[in-house]
């Protein structure tokens, strides 16, 4: 058994395209716990984080906490 890591070509389940889950991408899912592998390629993955903010709920910055100064 062979359990050197590969790039892994993969499609793109948003528009069908190949893309390649290389093995430095392997490397970071697994070292961030991440068990599944990528379903859309990069630019599917950025077009769907700019259309939900970035990602994150609260991406004005500041980290005031939601106090005001008065």
């Amino acid at each position: 058994m062979n359990d050197a890591i590969q790039d892994r070509q993969l499609i793109c389940m948003e528009c069908g395209s190949k893309f390649v889950f290389t093995v430095g991408e392997q490397e970071y899912y697994k070292q961030k716990g991440f068990e599944n592998e990528p379903k859309r390629c990069q630019a599917c993955r950025g077009r769907r984080k700019k259309e939900k903010g970035g990602g994150r709920p609260f991406n004005q910055g500041g980290g005031g906490g939601g106090r005001g100064f008065h």
